[in-house]
């Protein structure tokens, strides 16, 4: 367990906050490039600060204070220019870095612009990558935003999927190293889910844990499995600070203040080797619904959604002076041990590098991360082949990464693959054995 002091150290993100602090060095997925396809303007919380994005007449990205300095008015309500956002109040318009360009009617009693030249928003900058859209906090210079060799695997289809979580961000990143949920989260549950009393899948009897420049792997070997089997020769990384890389996919978990959590999965399904060379266009994004508008109750037919359960279950802050951790929780003690010391370093010197930070341009290109099934995603596989793939296939069947694919997703998914899939109705039938098949690579 911890002491109180020590649960706020690790989850109190603000900007005068150590942990708030520490995670504004580094880049963070905040939204999606494609929900600015039919708008200009969105608001948006992160890190505990209320700010907008925004996308200008000249098709470049900004992030600025939602209130203008003039009489506070929200510039989530303002208008895009050829440069930058303009408050619909008074017509004051700020470029990326936030600085000030027009005052219209100050101006023409200043042609000088003396007040323009002194005003200036708080900004931050933004870039895209992937068809996302990631924000940097932190003090200059910033760091390389990370170059993943997945963002550059071709012939996949990508799509950037969204939800906003009612807890803290730490407790969702602390399922990213803990690989006995899988067992009984997604596998045994979604059994029981679906009306069937088992067989449950086999226990858990070894793991391993980690580290390395670019957070922890973890391995894992449960009953029936040789020690030659990949879970236990490569693993799965804990992406250092808040994400979760299981060789197909990206998870992040972005703090959007102490108490909510923006989840971002980003899912790259490769297509049969029949249908190359496929080149995908725009990656959509969109948001997935978290409870069911019938029954009020939290949805758990997807991965994402059964996550997000337990997730909230242990409380909007979960009360580490309560717990019990056991053997299955090394890898978790071994995380916040980690955190403990960087955010005690930063502290002791505020010049701190912290880790996993890339710098150099030539370290940037297609940053290899252990995958277990690296070789399938850049090579492909044929299509019965892929089908038969424990981690890859069922992803031909259904997208049962979370809840609530648009249906123009899933068409122009089923057009990259060549083929339609089950859709829903393969889960509520088969998920348990989709669940069972897949999660024993994941």
């Amino acid at each position: 367990m911890l002491s109180e002091e020590k649960n706020r150290l690790l989850t109190e993100v603000g900007p005068d906050k150590p942990m708030g602090d520490y995670l504004r060095r580094y880049w963070h997925p905040i939204a999606g490039a494609s929900e600015f396809d039919d708008k200009a303007v969105k608001p948006l919380r992160i890190l505990g600060e209320d700010l907008v994005l925004y996308k200008d007449l000249s098709g470049n990205y900004g992030l600025v204070d939602r209130r203008c300095p003039h009489r506070n008015a929200d510039m989530s309500y303002g208008y895009v220019e050829q440069c930058g956002l303009r408050c619909s109040y008074h017509g004051w318009q700020y470029d990326q870095s936030g600085q000030c360009v027009h005052q219209p009617f100050e101006e023409t009693l200043d042609p000088g612009a003396r007040m323009r030249r002194n005003t200036k928003i708080k900004a931050y900058p933004v870039q895209e990558k992937a068809g996302l859209l990631w924000a940097y906090m932190g003090p200059q210079p910033a760091p390389l935003l990370p170059d993943w060799e997945l963002f550059n695997c071709a012939n996949g289809f990508a799509q950037a999927v969204f939800a906003e979580i009612p807890c803290n961000w730490f407790q969702c990143q602390e399922n990213s190293i803990d690989p006995v949920h899988f067992e009984w989260t997604h596998n045994n549950w979604t059994t029981r889910l679906q009306g069937d009393e088992g067989p449950y899948v086999p226990t858990h009897l070894k793991l391993a844990f980690e580290e390395f420049e670019h957070g922890f792997v973890y391995k894992r070997l449960r009953g029936g499995e040789r020690e030659d089997n990949v879970m236990w020769t490569t693993g799965r990384v804990t992406l250092w600070p808040n994400g979760f890389f299981l060789g197909h996919h990206f998870e992040w978990r972005v703090p959007i203040d102490d108490h909510n959590t923006l989840s971002v999965l980003w899912v790259l399904s490769r297509v049969p080797n029949e249908q190359e060379p496929y080149v995908q266009e725009r990656i959509p994004s969109w948001y997935g619904p978290i409870k069911d508008p019938a029954t009020g109750r939290w949805i758990t037919s997807h991965v994402a959604n059964q996550d997000f359960v337990v997730w909230v279950g242990q409380g909007a802050i979960t009360d580490r002076t309560r717990e019990k951790l056991g053997q299955s929780d090394k890898g978790i003690v071994m995380m916040r041990r980690r955190f403990f010391e960087e955010l005690e370093a930063m502290q002791a010197d505020p010049a701190h590098e912290p880790k996993g930070l890339i710098r150099d341009p030539e370290k940037n290109r297609d940053v290899f991360l252990p995958s277990a099934c690296r070789d399938e995603m850049i090579n492909g596989l044929p299509r019965r082949e892929l089908a038969a793939h424990p981690l890859l296939g069922p992803y031909l069947k259904d997208f049962f990464g979370q809840a609530g694919q648009p249906d123009e997703v899933r068409a122009a998914y089923e057009k990259a693959i060549g083929q339609k899939v089950e859709g829903a109705t393969f889960f509520k039938v088969h998920g348990a054995g989709v669940e069972e098949d897949a999660r024993k690579e994941a």
